[in-house]
């Protein structure tokens, strides 16, 4: 792959080259590459088609968090959180220590590091929210529950420039990767003004399935918001926003 660095930018194929725009700027590859059934067939590629299982099983595991964190994720996602979710989900796989390489699964390998995954690269909750906060799982009562003492928001939350209120959210999910299915609940305060006024302590409760047999992962995200003639607007369209991982419970 190669970067078109000229004044004038290609769109298209010339002989066997191809041209095209991506987020990383116009860049310009080569045809090639071995064919599709040689890969699928010969005896040479089975370390490739083992890794192909299970990059496209990272995929699809990767791809499901994210459509079960939807409510939350569409307002704090950058524009490469598909990409980093599949590394760190294969990671997770490449851990699995039951199943042979090719076959190896999302629940048999080590989900604790999604722990603290960060959707949002611009604005990571971790370098948002100082005031203290608490996620917890109960897997026989079905909740995932956030508690975050009394707190100062011009203190305890580092606000883009422009900000005048935000929000808190807190998300539980039980994912089956099995069957490609999960059950989502959450609860977020209400929108407070980010001032030098405390907030009273704040208990989200999400509410699952009791007593699961399913991965649960908790997540807690943070929306920012300019105030204008009484209306709330999403500052910037919501680049600022933060949403993480902060608890995963595995039966």
């Amino acid at each position: 792959m190669a970067k078109q660095i000229g004044i004038i930018k290609l769109k298209g194929t010339i002989g066997d080259i191809s041209f095209y725009k991506s987020q990383d700027g116009h860049l310009a590859r080569g045809k090639g590459g071995v064919e599709a059934s040689r890969i699928a067939n010969d005896p040479a590629f089975q370390r490739t088609r083992e890794n192909g299982s299970e990059f496209g099983r990272a995929g699809k595991g990767g791809k499901l968090l994210r459509v079960a964190l939807r409510t939350l994720l569409q307002k704090a996602s950058d524009n490469r959180v598909t990409s980093r979710l599949t590394k760190n989900v294969l990671a997770v796989i490449k851990e699995d220590t039951t199943n042979e390489r090719g076959l190896r699964t999302i629940p048999d390998g080590n989900l604790a590091l999604l722990e603290s995954f960060e959707f949002n690269k611009n604005g990571k909750l971790a370098g948002l929210l100082y005031a203290p906060y608490t996620g917890t799982i109960d897997r026989v009562a079905g909740t995932a529950v956030a508690d975050i003492p009394a707190f100062v928001p011009v203190n305890d939350i580092v606000a883009p420039s422009g900000t005048t209120h935000f929000k808190i959210s807190n998300g539980g999910v039980e994912v089956d990767f099995a069957t490609e299915t999960y059950v989502f609940d959450s609860e977020a305060s209400a929108v407070l003004p980010w001032d030098s006024s405390t907030v009273a302590a704040l208990s989200l409760t999400a509410n699952l399935t009791a007593n699961s047999t399913l991965p649960m992962f908790q997540a807690i995200g943070i929306e920012f918001f300019q105030e204008v003639n009484g209306q709330m607007y999403s500052l910037k369209n919501g680049n600022y926003n933060a949403l993480a991982i902060v608890g995963i419970d595995t039966p």
